[in-house]
């Protein structure tokens, strides 16, 4: 990829994570800032949401690591394994281990005697659908295999970058940072190939051009 793109591709991923963590911190926290507004104080409510979109910029960083980090894994899952057949398998037990640890950890280490593990089945069956639904585009988009990596990346790697959040289990927190992290997680899974793709353009039309002046600047003389 071409420095510029690299630059778009986060700058864009950037800006996603920011924008989405502050309009849905401002839903979700609703009855904290609709004060502001009520009494006039937008500098507040503006501050606010700001402080928001920057909180939502660390979950963007955190995200693109994540996804970097996955294509190493994923280089060297390969050639580990020199089976696309077996990795795949490895990367479904991953996804299983991944999910059960979400749930039953969560429930051993958070659940009081009143709780029902089925309240625990909402975040990683919102993670598993948004998964699904990446998949299943990036299968369409390329169709070469990318099916269970894609779900891997999904479901595994946002469990992690969720971690702390899930360590601390502070439920505004966890629903804050989800949505905006599935956001990014599929934004970089879906538009990596157009990125790569425009910066091989790129590339083939400097060439190009280079040709043309070099062929303009030393003229075959008979």
């Amino acid at each position: 990829m071409t420095s510029r793109n690299l630059v778009k591709f986060f700058l864009t991923t950037l800006v996603m994570g920011g924008l989405t963590t502050g309009v849905l911190g401002y839903i979700l926290r609703w009855h904290e800032f609709a004060p502001y507004i009520a009494q006039g104080k937008i500098l507040s409510a503006v501050l606010s949401f700001v402080w928001l979109v920057g909180v939502g910029f660390i979950f963007s960083l955190i995200s693109q690591v994540g996804y970097f980090a996955y294509l190493t894994i994923h280089q060297f899952g390969l050639g580990i394994s020199r089976s696309l057949a077996l990795w795949n398998a490895i990367q479904i037990v991953f996804i299983l281990f991944a999910l059960f640890d979400l749930v039953y950890f969560r429930f051993e280490y958070f659940g009081h005697a009143q709780a029902a593990i089925s309240s625990y089945l909402i975040l990683p069956a919102f993670i598993v659908a948004a998964g699904l639904i990446v998949s299943t585009l990036k299968y369409k988009q390329s169709k070469n295999h990318t099916f269970i990596p894609a779900l891997f990346f999904m479901i595994v790697f946002t469990i992690v970058e969720l971690v702390p959040v899930l360590r601390v289990n502070k439920s505004s927190w966890v629903e804050l940072m989800t949505l905006p992290l599935l956001l990014c997680n599929g934004y970089q899974m879906l538009i990596l190939a157009k990125f790569l793709k425009r910066s091989e353009e790129e590339r083939a039309l400097s060439k190009l051009r280079y040709s043309v002046k070099q062929s303009g600047e030393n003229p075959v003389h008979k």
